[in-house]
């Protein structure tokens, strides 16, 4: 495994939440749910994922920076001289060096020898989920450190970020001493429809010019499936129709609508807009004036730039 620091892109003097920026985005880019059939997908992530499992872990970050464990976790063994530090003068910790548990207790500040008992640390990991999982609520399983696996439940609308608890299953304790906890931090994958605004569910929906003006049905996908939608005639960009009970528990979902003009030229849809005449006269800008832009000043001489805009790199 390589430099944790250098697969994350981040430097040792980072903090603990440049560190997470790093890897969510990291995670976000090569989750292999957003890379179907790329090569190499799933190995990458779990690259990152396994740097970002040793980095966010304080006491193994410093352990990795001390040199005491490799990028995988692993122990660097060097000569001990554990014996000889404490044996030596076994009278001053009131044991003798064969009992172990006599000089543990003394390190540890334990008097009358043996009984020593701690809780066990908490394992921390991040798992991350795909949009609709995360909304709709699964069951994942992720791998432990010692070769044990462990499904975990992850609630209907679990939000980027959210930590869930899961009561003794982290290190051992120590004696008789309880396990620690798992704290399974939440990374939610976007997704390229559909965006969350609480427990709503927004997704953009292209429609055509005639769609738009003369109505429609359409299948619109949501979390829970495919349904069909009524596009009501005279619709505009920006619309918002409700699927009502079809987002995160008891949100809805909104389709916002989108018209796409043809992407060639329409000469007769051109020529029929030219003659028309609306019916009911409207104009388009009216809230611009309400807003106090239609003064003489707004209506100064000037053409127009439709070229490419050079500070987005050629975006009109």
């Amino acid at each position: 495994m390589n430099d944790p620091y250098a697969i994350l892109g981040v430097q040792k003097s980072d903090d603990a939440a440049a560190i997470r920026a790093a890897y969510r985005k990291l995670a976000k880019t090569h989750h292999p749910d957003l890379n179907p059939g790329k090569p190499g997908a799933l190995d990458r992530f779990k690259e990152i994922a396994s740097a970002y499992e040793l980095l966010s872990d304080a006491d193994k970050r410093a352990k990795f920076d001390r040199g005491e464990i490799d990028a995988a976790g692993n122990e660097i063994h060097r000569e001990q001289r554990f014996y000889r530090d404490f044996g030596d003068d076994h009278r001053r910790y009131g044991a003798a060096p064969d009992d172990l548990d006599g000089i543990f207790a003394q390190a540890f500040g334990q008097r009358g020898g043996r009984g020593f008992n701690a809780r066990g640390r908490d394992a921390h990991y991040t798992l991350t989920v795909g949009f609709v999982d995360a909304a709709n609520g699964t069951t994942r399983r992720i791998a432990l450190p010692e070769g044990r696996t462990l499904d975990v439940r992850i609630p209907a609308g679990s939000a980027d970020g959210h930590v869930l608890r899961l009561k003794g299953q982290g290190a051992p304790g120590i004696g008789e001493g309880p396990p620690g906890d798992a704290l399974v931090e939440i990374a939610v994958a976007p997704h390229p429809l559909f965006r969350r605004e609480g427990d709503d569910i927004v997704v953009e929906l292209p429609i055509s010019v005639a769609e738009a003006v003369l109505g429609t049905a359409l299948e619109v996908p949501t979390i829970k499936g495919k349904v069909r939608l009524a596009i009501p005639p005279g619709s505009g960009s920006g619309t918002r129709l409700r699927l009502r009970g079809r987002g995160i528990r008891d949100g809805h979902q909104f389709v916002q609508l989108h018209i796409v003009h043809p992407p060639g030229e329409e000469p007769e849809l051109a020529a029929f807009l030219k003659d028309w005449t609306p019916k009911n006269p409207f104009d388009p800008r009216a809230g611009l004036k309400d807003a106090g832009f239609d003064s003489p000043a707004a209506d100064a001489a000037g053409s127009a730039d439709t070229g490419p805009d050079p500070s987005t790199g050629g975006a009109a």
